[in-house]
């Protein structure tokens, strides 16, 4: 009943919300549940006391508020266990339903600060919303001179809309350091994520240590530098160094696993079976259904699938572990094993996505165990292999979770399924009486590009902002409590470096953020697009980089009567102007501004393009060649 209310609540505070969010100052993401603003502002002393529980779970906490308030703002703060503070921490004596377990509420008054929580976690959180009341130099590593130290009087009641909050950081395509996935885990945090899903083996790299099976990491991590667009590399040569990559150590694991508890982060381990196991298969041949794998090389980008038929895919080579080999699932068990000893959180992910079966079809030992367990079909081969490996993760104490692929041919007893292609697999196992995590392409792929492929980073889709907030996690036809949130995916093919994964996690990460947090009623496109601009100021201050794709213009093309190309645009937020030249030079505002369909001249090569807002240029300068138009028109047809 109590969080019934809080619906309530935030319904009727959110129009206020979004009215007073864009001029007062408060400006949070993800959205708290009811804000409510006072008259005046709290002014930061020099000397700052901070008072806080005692307790283990504080140490993050404190180190937080310690740096952040002592650091950019060059004063003292001292920490006390009782009495008056400027900033008091509180935990409830008594449990309060409506915050629940990372709820907390937070008081911003003229003369103090007070957050209260029920657990630690929820203090966590109010401390991060506290820091964004704050100016944007709250978050940098020096000394700031001159910032007005202040705050605006708020009441802020605040809970999470579902528990499961992720990001998913592939670390096997191209290998990520221990300290940048630490990195990746303190952005994460400050916008209230809670789950860090690493994606940990794949075609091109195992990155765990697995005791007892040295070359998983000896061989398996391996593979040979190339840079450019992956996917297209021609394959190595022969003697070409394989230095390229790296792994965890068990004591690397371990501490991710404390750092990311410190921060109130669980960690889902993946390890991708029976598809996109090359890296294993090149290190154990045996545990292929195919001669000649002890031939095979980890992948470096070269093709290795044909995509033309759509998925599953054909395999050119055979990336899958064998399902009639006795071997592999010795080998998972081993594995598994020690995975389930490193990572406490009680899932683990086995991928079974875009497993290729033409390979399989060709195997005797597959055929033999089709006619011995009475398989008609090689999604049946996958659901036996599925099946086995839970019971496995089970052994281990573990839940068991895949891909929706693991719903074909029959989903295993217990298996918590991640949606990835779009909602429906994630409806089907609700339907079914199955726990879901939903993670579609359609609203959560970060590895998509974010504007145009004029300028994005080339990659076979598209995810604007905008359509990253309109996810809503839980369908109308299904029952909520299946739904256990909701994540997106930052797969790591085309993503070479940590300035460049930092760019395609933010802003979308925001929206996310928000999807998986807020009220779903209180979301409001025009009142969020103006809190992610606030927030690239701190991520400036911080040094992380960001897509700036919501100041370019969105464009379409169409075939006009006269077999022309019109040309049309948009912008994704409010507020700017475009202006455009077709002859090779650099439009600015004395150039022709966009206001209705533009016919392309017949012999331009390039449209040229930039956004200003108020008089100065804001969007970067695009550059359009004409043969993408006309793709465009034609696709449109």
């Amino acid at each position: 009943m109590k969080k019934l209310f809080g619906w309530i609540l935030a319904c009727l505070f959110s129009q206020w919300i979004f009215a007073q969010s864009a001029t007062t100052g408060v400006s949070i993401i993800p959205e708290p549940v009811s804000v409510t603003q006072h008259a005046g502002n709290f002014i930061l002393p020099r000397d700052v006391s901070i008072s806080v529980p005692e307790g283990a779970q504080m140490k993050e906490i404190v180190m937080v508020l310690h740096s952040r308030f002592s650091v950019p703002t060059g004063g003292e703060v001292t920490l006390k266990h009782q009495g008056t503070a400027t900033i008091t921490l509180k935990l409830n004596s008594k449990f309060e339903d409506l915050i629940g377990k990372e709820g907390y509420h937070l008081t911003v008054s003229p003369h103090n600060i007070v957050i209260t929580a029920n657990e630690p976690a929820g203090l966590f959180y109010g401390v991060q919303s506290l820091l964004q009341l704050f100016p944007d130099q709250i978050q940098a590593n020096q000394l700031q001179k001159g910032v007005k130290w202040e705050a605006p009087c708020v009441a802020i009641t605040d809970y999470p809309r579902f528990g499961w909050r992720g990001l998913m950081f592939d670390v096997a395509r191209h290998f990520f350091t221990k300290e940048q996935v630490e990195a990746y885990i303190d952005q994460m945090v400050r916008y209230k994520f809670n789950l860090l899903h690493l994606h940990l083996t794949d075609d091109e790299g195992w990155r765990i240590q697995i005791k007892g099976l040295p070359r998983l990491t000896d061989v398996g991590a391996w593979n040979v530098k190339k840079v450019g667009y992956f996917g297209t590399f021609a394959p190595p040569a022969p003697d070409a160094p394989r230095n390229y990559g790296g792994f965890y150590t068990q004591e690397d694991i371990k501490e991710i696993v404390k750092y990311a508890q410190d921060r109130f982060v669980n960690i889902l381990p993946e390890i991708d079976v029976p598809g996109h196991s090359l890296a294993a298969v090149v290190s154990y041949p045996d545990l292929s259904c195919t001669p000649g794998a002890d031939k095979y090389q980890v992948r470096s980008g070269e093709r290795i699938m044909d995509w033309s038929h759509g998925a599953p895919p054909i395999a050119l080579v055979d990336n899958t572990l064998c399902p009639a080999n006795e071997k592999v699932y010795e080998f998972l068990d081993k594995v598994i094993t020690q995975v389930a000893q490193l990572f406490p959180f009680p899932y683990i992910h086995l991928g079974g996505d875009e497993c290729p079966k033409n390979f399989w079809e060709k195997s005797d030992a597959v055929k033999a165990l089709m006619k011995r367990e009475g398989l008609t079909n090689m999604e049946q081969v996958q659901s036996y292999f599925e099946k086995r490996v839970e019971k496995i993760v089970e052994s281990k104490g573990k839940k068991f979770m895949g891909w929706d692929e693991i719903l074909e041919g029959g989903l295993a007893p217990d298996a918590v399924v991640m949606s990835w292609r779009g909602m429906a697999g994630g409806i089907a196992a609700a339907k079914m009486g199955h726990d879901v995590v939903m993670s579609p392409t359609t609203y959560a792929y970060l590895d998509y590009m974010q504007g145009d492929p004029a300028i994005e980073p080339h990659v076979y889709a598209t995810l604007r902002l905008k359509k990253a907030y309109e996810f809503e996690p839980v369908p109308d036809s299904v029952e909520p409590k299946y739904i256990l949130g909701g994540q997106a995916n930052l797969w790591t093919e085309q993503v070479y470096n940590m300035r460049h994964a930092e760019y395609m996690t933010w802003p979308r990460a925001f929206a996310i953020s928000e999807d998986l947090w807020s009220p779903k009623a209180s979301k409001n496109w025009d009142n969020f697009v103006g809190r992610v601009q606030d927030q690239f100021g701190r991520l400036d201050v911080e040094n992380v980089k960001y897509a700036p794709s919501i100041y370019d213009p969105i464009i379409n093309a169409s075939v006009g009567p006269d077999s022309s190309i019109v040309v049309e645009m948009e912008t994704e937020i409010k507020g700017l102007d475009i202006y455009y030249s077709f002859d090779n030079s650099f439009p600015d505002q004395f150039y022709p501004k966009y206001t209705e369909p533009v016919v392309m001249p017949s012999d331009a090569s390039f449209m040229k393009v930039i956004t200003y807002r108020d008089g100065k240029p804001i969007g970067r300068m695009m550059t359009v060649p004409v043969t993408e138009l006309q793709a465009k028109a034609k696709h449109s047809d």
